[in-house]
């Protein structure tokens, strides 16, 4: 099992260099930059690729609609190239807040268009002649023409033809997807004594159509990390995020994070917490959160009941355990942790 961390959003760029320096000292295989609607994450990763020398580099994740399919593959094969091919590319839907809100883009057909990115990206990488004739065509009158000459192909040769793809999915059939077509999947409060219940359906049936060269699906799942006998207190870092996610995340009936946590059995509470939440009442919805999810979904306790919990991620199938280090000591619990990998 590998080790991998997600970084805050919203850091100072050279704090953030000087963690992932000590990250990598520390062990950790892969680093994911959030993007969301703060800095982006792709000037900040070329950056953190001349910082460092081993430690895989990815953004977690970029979305599927801020950005052309064409121009994601560029970006990818750009962050292989000047890290020495050590990029991987973390790909999502996101949700409609972030995708029309911010952007102003529709969030439609999350599914087909994801399904179109990854195609178009690894044909991008192959140097393939490219014609776009996909979800969204150009909006020109037939009569004109399409304006188009010879398809193009991509200028540089790409450090590699095939930059692991790891995709952002909760619902079954984005699961679904994830494991027919990418290399990885990123799923968020990932609770591994429920894992197979929730998602194993899904995961078969993708992996049933997957292609052999793909090679066996990456599962990338954690939480916060903090290794003591006295570091409980810790685990209310976590509610905060929780809160935000499953209450105000998104709409009512539009909250893909507040439906994971009815689908794990918490269903009056993923409502109160909402209900607080979209009411303004924030600290409310915190102290909602319940506690055997908060401690379920983190690697927070002492070194015997962390190593519980890397066996349960290791049971459900989780190839690469993914921590937010956090209290006053986070490189030596990324450490320790490291040594109960080996």
């Amino acid at each position: 099992m590998e080790l991998s961390t997600i970084l805050p959003l919203a850091k100072d760029p050279h704090a953030t260099a000087r963690e992932v320096v000590a990250l990598e000292k520390a062990g950790v295989d892969t680093v994911f930059l959030p993007e969301a609607y703060g800095f982006d994450a792709v000037s900040i990763l070329g950056y953190l690729a001349a910082r460092t020398s081993t430690v895989r580099l990815g953004p977690g994740i970029l979305p599927i609609y801020s950005r052309t399919p064409a121009l994601i593959a560029q970006t990818a094969a750009g962050l292989d190239a000047v890290s020495g091919g050590r990029a991987v590319l973390g790909l999502g839907a996101s949700g409609p807040q972030v995708i029309e809100g911010w952007h102003g883009v529709p969030y439609a057909k999350p599914l087909a268009r994801t399904r179109e990115v990854v195609d178009i990206c690894r044909r991008v990488w192959r140097r393939e002649p490219l014609t776009n004739d996909g979800l969204y065509p150009l909006p020109l009158p037939e009569e004109q023409g399409t304006g188009l000459g010879k398809p193009l192909k991509f200028i540089n040769r790409p450090v590699r033809e095939r930059i692991p793809i790891f995709l952002a999915a909760l619902g079954e059939r984005n699961v679904q997807l994830t494991a027919e077509i990418a290399e990885g999947w990123l799923p968020i409060y990932f609770l591994p004594e429920r894992a197979q219940e929730i998602w194993g359906p899904a995961l078969d049936a993708g992996r049933a159509r997957r292609d052999p060269a793909l090679g066996e699906l990456e599962i990338v799942a954690g939480g916060n990390l903090a290794i003591g006998d006295d570091v409980d207190q810790l685990l209310d870092l976590a509610r905060p995020t929780l809160a935000l996610y499953i209450g105000g995340m998104g709409a009512r009936g539009k909250n893909f994070y507040n439906d994971l946590a009815r689908r794990y059995g918490y269903e009056a509470e993923a409502e109160r917490i909402q209900d607080l939440y979209l009411s303004g009442q924030r600290s409310e919805a915190e102290a909602a959160v319940p506690d055997e999810l908060v401690r379920l979904t983190n690697l927070v306790g002492p070194e015997s009941w962390v190593a519980e919990r890397v066996a349960a991620y290791r049971a459900a199938g989780v190839t690469s355990l993914h921590v937010s280090p956090v209290g006053p000591d986070p490189m030596r619990s990324v450490e320790r942790l490291k040594e109960m990998l080996s």
